[in-house]
This record gives structure tokens, sequence and C-alpha cells, in this order.
């Protein structure tokens, strides 16, 4: 049985973002689309709050909620029907918590997609208390989507968006720790590549490492070259049996010296879709999703993939 596609809509921009970003990602992998909407029964715990300003009973309040939560995905289907009419799209409307219903989705998902606001002139943090739960512990790729980012597949310039797909398409960029390489995320980003017709570029940062107070690159600039050439063949090595099964990606290899986010979010600028991964830690409570997953969610500038690997 094959995966689907999901998207998490609940009418904000930021979610028919996601929607869009997900019937697109469908349609290339040629999968199915569901959107889904988890919907709540607020007028219950304000039933029997004072001076609230509520007047419906909750009865009637949840056959609101849930005649809203119908028009939004039904609303949002019918756009992308028409802009996708090729596409099987279905939708559902779930009661319960949404962190814990979208959990639950993401294990029957090729990739969930939710919408998120990064870093506002307000606001510091991923929006709401679902999306940043949902990325720390899902345990299939999530991909966090912003409104108004550029299209999924932006013509690179001097293309004018005519002729072969090939190369017309933004590269995937992949942040790749050689300390714990993986297979999921490597999967994960040359499957996108491949199904975008786009270069993965992959994005190695590292830094020459420091002991007891003392840095052996600033006495002996030698050092910090051997230990580049070093990590790069590394870097090499780890992606000579992926070229071997995708051929057909053209796979650049960048190794860089300096913090990995500071070099991805840079990279997210000319990026049609940028891929990190996070270690599951099944025990662990909170949203904890690592530094450099963190970092690029609140910055990058185009649609970000968390990929859960052990």
């Amino acid at each position: 049985m094959s995966r689907t596609v999901i998207a998490a809509v609940d009418g904000s921009a930021e979610s028919l973002a996601a929607a869009d970003w997900a019937a697109h990602e469908a349609q290339m992998r040629r999968l199915p689309l569901h959107l889904l909407h988890v919907w709540q029964d607020w007028s219950r715990a304000f039933a029997h709050a004072p001076f609230t300003g509520l007047d419906t009973t909750p009865g009637e309040g949840a056959t609101a909620t849930r005649h809203y939560a119908e028009q939004v995905t039904h609303d949002a289907s019918d756009r992308l029907r028409a802009a996708h009419p090729s596409l099987d799209i279905t939708v559902e409307q779930v009661h319960g918590r949404p962190a814990e219903v979208l959990l639950s989705a993401a294990e029957k998902a090729e990739v969930l997609v939710v919408g998120s606001r990064g870093l506002g002139s307000l606001a510091g943090f991923l929006t709401g208390s679902v999306s940043l739960p949902v990325i720390a512990h899902a345990e299939r790729p999530v991909v966090a989507v912003r409104a108004g980012e550029r299209a999924e597949c932006e013509p690179l310039p001097g293309t004018g968006g005519h002729g072969d797909r090939k190369g017309q398409c933004l590269d995937v960029v992949l942040g790749l720790d050689l300390s714990r390489p993986c297979d999921e995320l490597l999967a994960y980003a040359f499957e996108a590549a491949t199904a975008r017709a786009a270069t993965l570029r992959v994005v190695h940062g590292w830094s020459v490492p420091v002991v007891e107070g003392y840095d052996p690159a600033a006495a002996d600039p030698g050092h910090g070259v051997a230990l580049g050439q070093r990590e790069a063949s590394a870097l090499t090595d780890v992606l000579r049996s992926w070229r071997g099964r995708f051929p057909q990606v053209e796979v650049k290899e960048q190794c860089l010296v300096g913090r990995p986010a500071g070099h991805l979010v840079e990279a997210s600028k000319e990026a049609s879709l940028l891929i990190v991964g996070r270690r599951i830690r099944r025990a662990v409570v909170g949203a904890h999703i690592g530094p450099v997953a963190h970092a690029v969610l609140h910055h990058a500038t185009t649609p970000v993939a968390v990929v859960p690997h052990l």
C-alpha cells in the first residue's frame, strides 16, 4: 500500500501554503494527497467561564466548529483540484488534540506538511504549539512551509521557464553531519532531487577541534588544510554509493569550515528545498529537534524538510 502526502490545513495562510506545496510534492512523486483538519470543541472549555462573551451552547459550538472544519478542507481541495486536475485528493476532519492527531497521521505518510511562520518581527518561535512538537516527535519526514515563500520549482535565471525541465529547478540542499550519516536522510534527499530533476547540493560544515584552549590551525595553517582535505574526502566516500544508486542526480559537494546552520541558511536562498536530519529520541520529553534543525526552521527562506533517523 503506497503512502500519501498529508497536509495539515486550518485555514491560515501558512497552512494554505503548506497545502499548495504538498499538492506539488504529491504530483511530482505520483502519490495521493490527503488534506487533514483537526478540530476541537472550544465551546465546552468556555461554557462555564464568566464574562467570555460567548452565547453558544457546547452543542451549538461543536456543530459550528465541525462545519468550519468541513468548509476549510473542502475549499482547499476545490482550489487544489482546479490547479492539479489529475491529482488524487481526499479530505478528512478529525476531532482531537492537533499534535496527537497529526503524529498519528504521520505514521502513514510519505511526508507530513505543516505551516510555520519562522521568525517574525514580533515572534521568535515556530508558530503555535502544534508544528514544533510534531516535527520533534514524528517518525516520518515533516516539511515546514511558510506563507509567501517562492514557488517550489522556480526556474533558474536565464531559463525563462521553457524547455527541458532538467536544470530549471533550484537545488535541493542537504545538510549532512559526517559523524552520523544515515540512510533515511540520504534516501530522502536523493529521492527529492530525483522527483524535481534538480541538482543535489550536499553541505557539510566542520570546525578545527580546539584542544584545551589550543587551536592547532592558528599555529599551523597547514593543519587546517589537511583536516579540510580529510573532511572533503570523507564526504565523497559517504556519497559514492548513493551516486551509484541515483546516477541521474547531479551532486555538488560543499565541505565548509564553520557552523553548519549558518551555511545552510545561506544555501537556502538558492534552494527549492532544504533537508536536515533529526535524531529520534523516544525517551526525551519536550520538543527537542537539535540546534541545526532549530536554526534553519527559524531562518531558512525555503521549505525545510526534517527527516528523523536513529
